[in-house]
């Protein structure tokens, strides 16, 4: 028997973590997707909550097409069955490449009250609300960075020696940090990391003992019938102090030529990508060079849309447009090999794409960044940041921006501003 029904939400500010806690106690597979209320073009993620008994991997999916929502990621390294690639570095935490969940309870998040769209039992406020770990505080952990600076200032130079060689013209190149603590608690993760850096593509995504604690600005596609969106990132710069600081800020990132030139490369990979899978001519440039502020950052998004051909399945598109060129660089397949060769990590998760499949087959993902990824049996958690790399990108600068980016996941690790 299914059940739905809508509960008010209580009054203070910690129902949300309550919420999270109960879904956590009683579903080994959950996603919470969450805007902030952030305006964004065609909006952020809806706010809402699945979760479930059971997952399909993405190879498994076509026998749950049209038949219910389906929610899950899919891991960078699926790269590997598009084109012809490996991941041979660390593994940092063992991950599945794809987990799609089926799910037992959707619950929908506004105007004040839960909405119980679909449950496999009756939910009342009294049981979703009783226990809380608010009043707690995770513990400080130390982080451990698995690259030094003298090995970033290195590969990049080494990196800008193959954009001189004509290899590519632009890279993403990441670095990653470790911590390991047992009793570091994931739902407290993301409470405190939604505080300080709230994003229109927040999620928490659990499957058994592994968690995604996600804070993205990134969308990577959204399905709107016939349409395709795709909206990639590129340009970063810290937001000011006072409103006069912040608009000089964010004007020095609109008329920097070197974000720019970053930005435009990976939407003409972005227009490719897309072509493959559209109707010729419907490939079109909606906003170019975008500058919008977010709690640490102001951020350089384009926009970019499409109208699909007939018949083009989720599939279709994840292997034209998969992995987010932001996340790779241009030419995309010699940057995933030299990313391979430069990186000491497996991305796994990291830099993948979370999202949600509807029934009729629209959907929303993200770019997985600014996130922690969590083992709770073993107590290790990871998370890594990047820049793009291009034939003028000063070393020094790059390794600062990457800073400013792991700030607010650091600053919830270690409890230090």
């Amino acid at each position: 028997m299914l059940f739905n029904s809508s509960i008010p939400l209580p009054k203070g500010n910690d129902w949300l973590i309550k919420l999270l806690n109960w879904v956590d106690q009683h579903y080994p597979h959950f996603g919470f997707f969450q805007n902030h209320g952030i305006d964004y073009p065609y909006g952020g993620f809806p706010n809402e909550l699945y979760a479930g008994k059971s997952i399909v991997r993405l190879q498994e999916m076509d026998s749950y097409r049209r038949k219910s929502n389906l929610v899950g990621l899919v891991s960078f390294d699926y790269k590997n069955r598009i084109e012809k690639l490996k991941s041979d570095n660390d593994n940092l935490i063992d991950l599945p490449e794809s987990v799609f969940i089926v799910p037992d309870l959707q619950i929908e998040i506004h105007s004040g009250s839960l909405f119980i769209v679909h449950a496999d039992r009756m939910i009342l406020g009294e049981e979703i609300f009783g226990d809380s770990v608010a009043n707690f505080s995770n513990p400080t952990v130390q982080i451990k960075s698995l690259t030094s600076k003298d090995k970033y200032l290195s590969d990049i130079e080494a990196i800008k020696e193959h954009i001189r060689s004509g290899d590519i013209y632009e890279l993403n190149y990441c670095m990653a940090y470790l911590f390991q603590e047992k009793h570091w608690n994931p739902i407290l993760g993301f409470w405190d990391l939604m505080k300080i850096s709230p994003m229109p593509f927040s999620a928490l995504f659990k499957s058994k003992d592994k968690y995604l604690i996600c804070a993205s600005p990134e969308r990577f596609l959204k399905k709107i019938g016939e349409n395709i969106v795709s909206q990639p990132i590129k340009g970063t710069i810290k937001r000011g102090k006072d409103d006069l600081e912040d608009s000089n800020m964010r004007n020095l990132l609109l008329n920097s030529e070197k974000e720019r030139a970053e930005n435009l490369m990976i939407v003409d990979l972005m227009r490719n990508d897309l072509s493959k899978i559209s109707k010729t001519g419907t490939v079109h440039v909606e906003e170019l060079f975008g500058v919008y502020p977010f709690a640490k950052v102001h951020q350089m998004i384009s926009t970019v849309s499409a109208t699909l051909k007939e018949e083009i399945g989720f599939r279709d598109i994840l292997h034209a447009t998969f992995p987010m060129g932001s996340m790779t660089g241009a030419p995309k397949i010699k940057c995933l090999e030299l990313i391979e060769k430069y990186e000491n990590f497996t991305r796994s998760w990291f830099s993948g794409s979370l999202g949600i499949i509807r029934p009729d087959g629209d959907f929303d993902f993200n770019v997985i960044i600014r996130s922690i990824i969590f083992d709770r049996m073993s107590g290790k958690g990871f998370f890594a940041v990047g820049s793009a790399i291009t034939f003028d990108a000063d070393p020094e600068y790059e390794y600062e921006e990457c800073k400013l980016k792991a700030s607010a996941i650091r600053s919830v690790l270690t409890h230090k501003d």
